[in-house]
C-alpha cells in the first residue's frame, strides 16, 4: 500500500483534483438542469402540480453538493470489463465511488453511488479475495479540498496487506456537530448487513463503537436506493430512544441524499393521549409485560353481548325476521375469525343484511347488492349491531381497566396475580381520559388497545435503535408499524438500563413478530479507543455475562485518565484541558449533579450546550446527564462521579449498566474525576487500591497519551 499527498512528474494528486473539480462541475450541472423545468404544460390539474413541484423540490434538495463533504472518497481499477471473458486481457473500467451518483452532459458516470453493485468491491475485496479489482484507491479531504491518496493494489502478491491511514483517520477525524454518515469506513462485517436484503429482518448486537447505528441508517440508504418504489409506496421509519438522539443523527441520511425517512420515538408512535405522568418502577414493568396484551384483548372483547332477542326489518309491507339464534352463529362465527374488532363490527350489519337477503330469495324475490346495503343501514339492523357488537374507545376501556379493580380482576384472571393488579391500579378515581395523569407505559396500552379494534399501518421498514431499553409491549408497539414489512434492530444488552431492559435478542424479535429475524453481532471497535473499551470492560462480567467485549481496531491507544478532586471547580478545569485539543467534549455526570455543575461552569465563564444542541466552533462542550448520554458521542469526555452515576439509579445492575454507557462516549480521551471512591467493578481487587486512590495510579494513567 502506498500514500501520497504530494505532486508526482505524472501529478496523479492534480489529476484527481481535476476529476472533483469536474465532478462537482457536473453535479452543478444535474441541479441546475432539474431547476430548470418547466412542468407548466404537463400537469392536468393543480393537485398534480403540486405534487411534482415537491417531488422537484426533493431532488433539488439531494443534488446539493455540500461544500465540506466529499463527493467521492475511493476509487476503484478493474482488472477487466464487466462481462468480458477475462482470458481475452479485456481491459477493466475506473469507477469513482461517492455519496451519490453525478453524470456527465452525455450521461457517463463521473461518481458511481455507493450503495451500487459495482461499488461493492470497495467494502469487500481483499488480497484473498479481490473481486476483479487491481486497486483500491481512498482519498484524504481537509474540508472539501483532496489533499491525499491512497493505494492498494489488490491483485499484487508481492504487495503485503496494511492497515489503512486515510481509513485510521478518517475514523479518529474530530467530531464537532451532528453525528456524520460512515459511508468512507464501512467495513466488510458491516457491508453485509447494510446490503442485506429488504425481505428480511436483522437484529445488529453492537458494543460500544461498532458502528450499529450507523450501520442501521446506511441500512436504510442502502434499501431506498435498491428498492425505491415500492419502500416510496409504503414508507420508512428510524425509531430513536429520544429527541436529542434523533437530532444528533438527523443529518445522516440527508448527506447521502435521503430526505424522505421519518424520525421518531416510541413516544411518538403512541401518542394517543397525553403523558403528564409517570410510573413507579413496579407498575411500569407489570404494564410493560407481553401479558398485558391478553388483558386487553379479553376486555375489549368482552363487550360483545351475545344477542337475545330476534332483529325484525320492515320493507314495504313486508317484515323480515332474523332470529336471536341466527344473530348468535353470525356472531360466533365473527369471533372465531380473530379479525380486528372494528372490522368485525363493519361485518356484522352486512352478515345480518345477508340472512334478510336469503329470506327474500327464498319467498321469491331477487334482491341486488344495493337492496343489501339498505338492508345494512336499517335503523332496526343498527341498533341491533350497537347492542351486539359496541363501539370501543380504546382510551375509555384502558382508563377503566386501571380504575376498576373488579374489571381488571375479570380480564387479568389466570395472567396477572393479585399484587400485580394492585401494582398497576391506579389510586385516586380520575374523571375522564383528558383529566387523567397518563404514564408512558399507559400510552403503549392504549396503542395496544387501539390496534385491537382497529388495525395499524405497516410501514415498509423500520429501524429500531438503542432497542435493549424497550419493554415487551413497546416491541409489540413497534412491531404493528412493521407487520407486513421489515426491521433492522440495533442495540446492546449491556447498555440496558430499564427494569425492563432485553434479556435475549431472540425474545424480543418475538415480541416485534419477527422471530425469524436473523441476530448479527458486531464485536469491532472502531470509535472508543482501546484503553477506554479496555477499562470499560471491567463492567461486562457484572452487567452482561457471556457478552463478547469490544476489540478496538484503533491505532491509537488514545488519552485515559482518572484523577482525584475535591470540588467541581477541579472537574470544570478538567474540562478546560481538554478543550484545548480540536474536537468536541462532553461533560458527563449523575443526573442530580448536573445543576451543580452547569452553575461550575458558569462561574468560571465557560460556555456549554445541552445534549441535542449543536456545537460549534465557539461552543464546544456539552453538559450531558448519565440518562442521556446513550448513543452519543464526544472526541473527549470528562466522567464525573461514577459512583453517583451508579447510585443513581434504582439497582446496582441498572447503574453499572448506566456507568458502562457513559464510560464508553469518548472517540479520543476520557478523563475520570471523582471524589468517592471507584465502584468496586471498576477496580480489580489487586488494582483497587491505586486504581482509586493512588496519585502514582493517577499519573501512569495519564502518561498513555498526553491530550
Amino acid at each position: 500500500m502506498s500514500t501520497s499527498a504530494h505532486d508526482t512528474p505524472v501529478d496523479p494528486l492534480g489529476r484527481e483534483r481535476a476529476h472533483l473539480a469536474s465532478s462537482r462541475a457536473a453535479l452543478r450541472a444535474m441541479r441546475e438542469d432539474v431547476e430548470a423545468l418547466d412542468i407548466s404544460d404537463v400537469t392536468a390539474n393543480w393537485v398534480n402540480a403540486q405534487i411534482l413541484e415537491r417531488q422537484i423540490g426533493e431532488r433539488i434538495k439531494a443534488l446539493a453538493d455540500l461544500s465540506d463533504t466529499p463527493l467521492f472518497f475511493g476509487r476503484l481499477d478493474y482488472l477487466h470489463a464487466p462481462g468480458a471473458d477475462r482470458a481475452e486481457g479485456a481491459e477493466g473500467e475506473r469507477f469513482y465511488i461517492g455519496r451519490r451518483h453525478v453524470h456527465d452532459a452525455e450521461g457517463d458516470p463521473m461518481v458511481i453511488d455507493w450503495r451500487a453493485p459495482v461499488s461493492q468491491p470497495f467494502y469487500r475485496a481483499s488480497k484473498k479475495d479481490p473481486m476483479d479489482v487491481g486497486l483500491r484507491r481512498r482519498f484524504g479531504y481537509t474540508g472539501g479540498d483532496l489533499t491525499a491518496y491512497e493505494d492498494e493494489h489488490l491483485s499484487d502478491p508481492a504487495e503485503a496487506a496494511t492497515t489503512s491511514k486515510l481509513l485510521q483517520r478518517e475514523i479518529e477525524r474530530p467530531r464537532v456537530g451532528p453525528m456524520r454518515d460512515i459511508v468512507a469506513t464501512i467495513q466488510p462485517e458491516q457491508d453485509e448487513i447494510v446490503r442485506s436484503g429488504l425481505g428480511g429482518t436483522v437484529c445488529v448486537q453492537g458494543g460500544p463503537g461498532t458502528g450499529k447505528t450507523a450501520v442501521g441508517l446506511h441500512r436504510v440508504a442502502y434499501l431506498l436506493y435498491a428498492h425505491r418504489e415500492r419502500l416510496a409506496r409504503t414508507g420508512t421509519l428510524v425509531i430513536g430512544p429520544n429527541r436529542s438522539f434523533l437530532h444528533y443523527i438527523e443529518q445522516v441520511l440527508p448527506a447521502l441524499g435521503e430526505l424522505t425517512v421519518r424520525q421518531a420515538t416510541v413516544d411518538d408512535l403512541v401518542a394517543h393521549v397525553e403523558v403528564r405522568g409517570t410510573d413507579d418502577a413496579a407498575a411500569a414493568v407489570v404494564k410493560g409485560d407481553a401479558r398485558m396484551a391478553e388483558v386487553l384483548r379479553r376486555a375489549v372483547y368482552a363487550q360483545v353481548r351475545m344477542p337475545t332477542e330476534p332483529v325484525v326489518v320492515v320493507r314495504g309491507s313486508r317484515r323480515w325476521r332474523v332470529p336471536a339464534y341466527e344473530l348468535e352463529d353470525i356472531v360466533r362465527e365473527l369471533l372465531d375469525r380473530d379479525i380486528r374488532y372494528g372490522a368485525a363490527r363493519d361485518a356484522l350489519p352486512q352478515r345480518i343484511a345477508h340472512a334478510v337477503l336469503v329470506q327474500m330469495e327464498r319467498s321469491g324475490e331477487a334482491p341486488d347488492d344495493r337492496v343489501q346495503d339498505a338492508v345494512a343501514r336499517n335503523s332496526a339492523v343498527k341498533a341491533a349491531v350497537k347492542e351486539i357488537w359496541p363501539p370501543v374507545d380504546p382510551a375509555k376501556l384502558v382508563l377503566r381497566l386501571l380504575t376498576d379493580a373488579e374489571f381488571l380482576a375479570v380480564h387479568a384472571d389466570g395472567i396477572l396475580d393479585e399484587d400485580e393488579q394492585k401494582t398497576i391500579l391506579w389510586a385516586k378515581p380520575v374523571r375522564s381520559v383528558k383529566s387523567a395523569r397518563w404514564s408512558a407505559a399507559d400510552a403503549v396500552l392504549v396503542d395496544e388497545a387501539t390496534d385491537i379494534v382497529e388495525r395499524t399501518h405497516s410501514l415498509g421498514h423500520v429501524v429500531l435503535d438503542e432497542a435493549q431499553d424497550l419493554s415487551p409491549m413497546q416491541y409489540r408497539a413497534v412491531g404493528r408499524r412493521c407487520s407486513t414489512g421489515s426491521a433492522t434492530v440495533l442495540g446492546d444488552l449491556a447498555q440496558g438500563t430499564t427494569p425492563w431492559a432485553t434479556r435475549s435478542w431472540a425474545e424480543a424479535l418475538a415480541h416485534l413478530g419477527k422471530a425469524d429475524g436473523v441476530i448479527e453481532e458486531l464485536t469491532a471497535g472502531f470509535r472508543v479507543p482501546t484503553d477506554v473499551i479496555t477499562y470499560a470492560s471491567r463492567l461486562l462480567p457484572h452487567i452482561a455475562p457471556g457478552l463478547t467485549p469490544v476489540a478496538s481496531v484503533r491505532e491509537n491507544p488514545g488519552f485515559f485518565a482518572l484523577r482525584t478532586v475535591t470540588d467541581t471547580a477541579e472537574v470544570v478545569a478538567a474540562c478546560e484541558e481538554l478543550l484545548r485539543n480540536e474536537g468536541s467534549t462532553g461533560l458527563i455526570a449523575a443526573d442530580a449533579r448536573v445543576p451543580a455543575l452547569a452553575e461550575a461552569l458558569t462561574a468560571a465563564g465557560v460556555p456549554y450546550l445541552h445534549p441535542g444542541e449543536e456545537t460549534t466552533a465557539e461552543t464546544r462542550l456539552t453538559l450531558v446527564p448519565a440518562s442521556l448520554a446513550k448513543g452519543l458521542e464526544y472526541d473527549y469526555v470528562v466522567l464525573d462521579e461514577p459512583r453517583a452515576v451508579v447510585d443513581g439509579e434504582p439497582d446496582e445492575r441498572t447503574g453499572l449498566r448506566r456507568l458502562y454507557v457513559a464510560l464508553t462516549r469518548a472517540v479520543s480521551g476520557l478523563t475520570i474525576t471523582h471524589t468517592a471512591p471507584l465502584p468496586p467493578q471498576l477496580t480489580p481487587q489487586d488494582t483497587a487500591r491505586s486504581d482509586a486512590t493512588s496519585p502514582q495510579a493517577t499519573a501512569t494513567a495519564t502518561a498513555h497519551q498526553s491530550p
